[in-house]
C-alpha cells in the first residue's frame, strides 16, 4: 500500500545497498529518524527498510522493479536516488540476459534506464548520485577509456585481449558521462535536482571483484604490507590512497543526504585521502560530444526514444 502523500519522510530508493560501501551508506541513511528507503535487492534486508527484487543484468527486472518503486510510493516522491550498485567480471566477456557486456549492462545499461524511468517521480530539490570511478581517467588507469565506442563496449569482440579488464573503467565513464546528461536536463533544472558523480577511490572492504553484484562471498582486504607500500605511494599520487568502505560509504550518505554538496557546476566528486573533492574527470569525461552519444546510443539499446 502507497504511503500517504502527506508523509513526511523523506524517500531514498538506492541500489549496491548490502554490501560494501553501500551498507554504510546505507547505515548512515537508517540513522537519519525521517527516512523512507527502499533497495534493489535479494531477500529481507531489514525491518525498516523495503526491498524490492532486481536484477542489474536484465532490463526487464529493471523495468519490473522501477514500476514496483511507482507503486509503492504513490503520491510520494524521490529525494535520493542513489545507485550506486557495481559488478567486475574478470573471467573473459561475459553476457547479460539481453545480450550486452555484462560490466557495461550493470554497471552502465541498467542505472540509465532506473535512472530515466524514475526521473518523473523524483522531488524538487531532489539528488541523483550515481558511483563512478576515477578508474575513467587513462591518467589514473591505463586501461582506462581514450575514446568511447559505445557499440565496442556493449559488444566487444571476444578475441580482444584484456576485454573483461578494460570494461569496468569503461562502464565508469559512462557513470561519470550519464550524470553530466541528466545535469543538463530541461526537468532536472527545473526541479533543481542535484546530480553527483561520486568516485570513492581505491576502496577495501568491497565485493566489487565479485562477477555477481550481490553475492553475498567475503570482500576483498588488504594486507598490513600492502596498505604501508599504497599509504606511502599515495603521497605522490593521491589515487593510490586505500580508503576504507566505511569512510567511502560514509561520504557517499553525506552527498547524498545533500550534507556536502559540489559547487555549482560541478557534477564529480573524488574521495582523495579521505576527503571529498571536486576535481575535473578526464577529458573524455567532460567531452559533450560523447556525453550526448552515449545517451542516444544507450536509450536505443533499452528500449527509450
Amino acid at each position: 500500500m502507497a504511503e500517504s502523500k502527506n508523509s513526511p519522510r523523506r524517500v531514498v530508493v538506492m541500489t549496491g545497498a548490502t554490501s560494501g560501501l553501500g551498507a554504510y551508506a546505507l547505515r548512515q541513511l537508517t540513522a537519519q529518524t525521517d527516512m523512507r528507503i527502499i533497495i534493489g535487492a535479494r531477500g529481507t534486508v531489514a525491518e525498516n527498510i523495503e526491498a524490492l527484487p532486481l536484477d542489474l543484468a536484465s532490463l526487464a527486472s529493471v523495468r519490473t522493479f522501477a514500476d514496483a518503486v511507482k507503486q509503492r510510493l504513490g503520491q510520494d516522491r524521490i529525494d535520493m536516488l542513489v545507485l550506486n550498485a557495481g559488478a567486475q567480471f574478470r573471467n573473459g566477456v561475459s553476457s547479460s540476459a539481453d545480450g550486452f557486456e555484462a560490466t557495461f549492462a550493470v554497471n552502465h545499461l541498467a542505472h540509465y534506464l532506473l535512472a530515466r524511468l524514475l526521473l518523473a517521480s523524483m522531488a524538487e530539490g531532489g539528488r541523483l548520485v550515481i558511483t563512478t570511478s576515477d578508474t575513467h581517467d587513462p591518467a589514473i588507469m591505463p586501461f582506462a577509456p581514450r575514446v568511447l565506442n559505445v557499440q565496442k563496449l556493449a559488444h566487444p569482440p571476444e578475441t580482444r585481449r584484456g576485454a573483461d579488464m578494460r570494461a569496468y573503467p569503461a562502464s565508469k565513464l559512462c557513470n561519470l558521462l550519464t550524470a553530466r546528461a541528466f545535469a543538463v536536463l530541461e526537468e532536472v533544472k527545473e526541479k533543481h535536482i542535484q546530480v553527483i558523480a561520486y568516485n570513492p577511490g581505491l576502496t577495501f572492504g568491497t565485493r566489487l571483484g565479485n562477477s555477481d553484484p550481490q553475492r553475498q562471498s567475503p570482500p576483498r582486504m588488504l594486507n598490513p604490507f600492502t596498505h604501508a607500500i599504497l599509504g606511502a605511494l599515495s603521497k605522490f599520487n593521491g589515487a593510490l590512497y586505500p580508503g576504507t568502505a566505511e569512510r567511502a560509504g560514509e561520504a557517499l550518505a553525506q552527498l547524498s543526504l545533500g550534507i556536502v554538496t559540489p559547487p555549482p557546476g560541478r557534477v564529480y566528486a573524488s574521495l582523495v585521502r579521505g576527503e571529498i573533492t571536486f576535481p575535473d574527470p578526464s577529458e573524455l569525461a567532460r567531452s559533450d560530444e560523447a556525453r550526448d552519444r552515449l545517451w542516444r546510443e544507450s536509450a536505443v539499446m533499452v528500449g527509450l526514444d
